[in-house]
């Protein structure tokens, strides 16, 4: 997976991580959460908050 996957990370957040709301996470536990999923493959580098943002977003619809 790569920082542009944001359903595919999302599906595997919520996965991993049932528990949390993800209307309420911030962004710097998001991204560390995302760096620790199997199979993400990017570099930390290239990570913004427009991503994060799409993650959050896709993670939301996914709980929903």
């Amino acid at each position: 997976m790569l920082w542009t996957d944001s359903q595919r990370i999302a599906e595997a957040l919520y996965d991993t991580h049932p528990e949390i709301d993800p209307k309420t996470i911030r962004f710097t536990d998001l991204m560390q959460w995302v760096l620790a999923l199997d199979g993400f493959a990017d570099e930390p580098s290239r990570c913004g908050e427009k991503i994060l943002e799409a993650i959050q977003l896709a993670w939301i619809d996914e709980a929903e």
